[in-house]
């Protein structure tokens, strides 16, 4: 039986990965830095590392695994040095990679960013035909990892997710959910702009897919909810009626909301609220990848008591 390598296992994305693959009945390895809090399941075999700003041996971590799932890297990159942002995310990449091919790692899957490929926004549904033109060093270090696994000559897949959403989701999406959790008319109703999402489930059963499918190694692939993605007015319209509540969506000329981001010197902030980023992860679904939900769907669930 395979065993399969998950790095980040105790972040947000990792979790969810490591409790849908042990329930799954698939043996794992979650590669840490502390203990996790909550535990994983009995089933799941927890083994630390250092921080990744610091050089890793990672042949412990790597004996007698056929799989690895690379997840771990830092996503909170404001204020972060670029060349620390390079060591996280691309050279401690490089180096797993390599050690992955030394040891015989039949299938390694590098989790990336729709950032390696394109700025905050974009004026046209993205493909993976696309150039990559990341705009930060985030992006560059991503993109510079990607690089560094193609020629690691280590069997790969690349994932290029964009933002996900789910329960316990972080961040810029937490932000969204608290605003629409709140009692105040929120003025939403002129932002016309659509951001694809990708679902923590959906994001999950690609990794299954892509690790059961010997035909996705070589491949690089964009993953993001199937459809058209809403638009931020829908958004709230759906996390509020989903939390059983009028949605009280108002019109306000979007440069009044824009103002404040500029002033504030977070045009970075504004292009992720009020610019287009649509992506189409129709290479994926035609290999064979079969998401659960769309986002309005995946909204409504994420929402439901649990």
């Amino acid at each position: 039986m395979s065993r399969v390598l998950v790095t980040g296992a105790s972040g947000f994305v990792g979790r969810a990965v490591v409790t849908a693959f042990a329930a799954a009945g698939r043996t794992l390895r979650a590669a840490v830095r502390r203990p996790p809090e909550p535990t994983f399941p009995a089933n799941v075999e927890v083994i630390q590392h250092p921080d990744l700003a610091h050089s890793v041996d990672w042949r412990p971590l790597l004996d007698g695994v056929d799989q690895v799932v690379h997840l771990a890297g830092t996503a909170h990159y404001r204020g972060v040095e670029p060349k620390l942002l390079d060591r996280i995310n691309h050279l401690a990449t490089a180096q797993l990679a390599i050690a992955a091919a030394r040891a015989g790692v039949r299938h390694f899957v590098f989790v990336s960013s729709i950032q390696a490929q394109s700025g905050p926004a974009a004026d046209h549904a993205l493909t993976e035909r696309d150039p990559a033109v990341p705009i930060g060093a985030y992006g560059r270090s991503k993109l510079a990892a990607e690089e560094a696994v193609r020629s690691a000559g280590v069997p790969f897949t690349i994932l290029r997710p964009v933002a996900l959403y789910g329960p316990g989701v972080k961040g810029n999406f937490a932000r969204l959910v608290r605003a629409a959790a709140s009692r105040w008319p929120l003025p939403a109703k002129n932002f016309g702009n659509r951001r694809s999402l990708l679902g923590i489930d959906n994001f999950v059963s690609a990794l299954d897919f892509v690790l059961s499918s010997p035909a996705t190694i070589g491949e690089l692939y964009v993953v993001a909810d199937p459809g058209i993605p809403p638009a931020l007015s829908e958004v709230f319209t759906v996390l509020r009626q989903a939390m059983g509540r009028w949605p009280l969506i108002v019109a306000m000329p979007t440069y009044y909301v824009e103002i404040p981001f500029r002033v504030m010197r977070r045009t970075d902030l504004w292009n992720r609220l009020g610019g287009n980023l649509r992506v189409d992860a129709s290479k994926l679904i035609a290999a064979g990848w079969q998401p659960a939900h769309d986002t309005r769907s995946g909204l409504a669930l994420m929402m439901r008591p649990r």
